[in-house]
Order: C-alpha cells, then structure tokens, then sequence
C-alpha cells in the first residue's frame, strides 16, 4: 500500500487514533496532498512543479511517486466531500510540529519552483500554514518546532 492511497488521512475522518507506524504514513500522506494541491492552486500544473513534487517527497520521505499519483492526489474525490483545509485541520492535530513545519517548508519550495508566485498559490500557502498551526516564527526559524 503506497502513500498514493490517502489511507492513513481516511483513517483519521473514520475516527480511529493512528499508530506510530500509521503517524509516519500520514506525513506522508499529508506531504503528498498538500504539495499535490499546491501543484495545481494556480489553475496550472506545471511539469517543473510535478518533478519538485515528487524531488521533495523522495527527499523527505524516501518514496518514489509517478506523476500520475501526484496529478490523482490533486484530483482526489476527498476534497468533494470535505474541504481541504478541514483534511488538513484534523491531520495537524495527529502530527508533530516538525512534521508540521517540515510540509510548510516543502511547500514553499514547490510553488517557488515555477519562478511565478501568483496570488492564488500565496493564498494557498497561507491557508495551509493556518489550517497545520505552524507559527510565522517555526517558519522563519526563530523557534524550535
């Protein structure tokens, strides 16, 4: 069962805690919608983005993605029936705040990653920093996470 899947974040809307092992699986999961969604937040996905996408969550996760997982993650039913940044909101309470940090700083690296930050994605980016609780200071540094 790869990250593709989306199971541990169908987990945590079906009420059930997450193991240790499960915990690892939703940042990963996690990872993936988030830099999934941001690949398409300007109403534009972008091959350069699809290959940071996928750099970024090798690097950080170790797993290898196909861009069509990336493309069905941004695409994926679960939006429909709640929103994004509720799926968020609820998998932020089950991760640490490292974890938390480490998906806004992956983030900010793929939008970067087209050269064109466009009002969307920066309210992308903002909606996902409040719906994870990462602080401006965890973000810039200043504190430890």
């Amino acid at each position: 069962m790869g990250i593709a899947d989306l199971s541990n974040v169908l987990k945590i809307f079906g009420g059930g805690d997450p193991t240790p092992e499960e915990k690892e699986d939703l940042l990963k999961e996690v990872l993936l919608m988030t830099l999934a969604r941001a690949s398409s937040s300007d109403a534009n996905i972008d091959h350069v983005e699809i290959d940071t996408v996928q750099s970024v969550v090798q690097r950080v996760t170790g797993e290898e993605l196909s861009a069509a997982d990336i493309r069905v993650a941004a695409a994926s039913e679960l939006y429909e029936s709640v929103p994004f940044e509720k799926y968020l909101s609820r998998c932020a309470r089950r991760l640490n705040a490292a974890d938390r940090v480490v998906t806004m700083r992956s983030l900010a690296e793929v939008i970067k990653s087209d050269t064109q930050v466009g009002a969307r994605e920066i309210a992308f980016f903002d909606m996902v920093a409040g719906a994870l609780a990462v602080s401006p200071a965890e973000l810039a540094g200043l504190v430890d996470p």
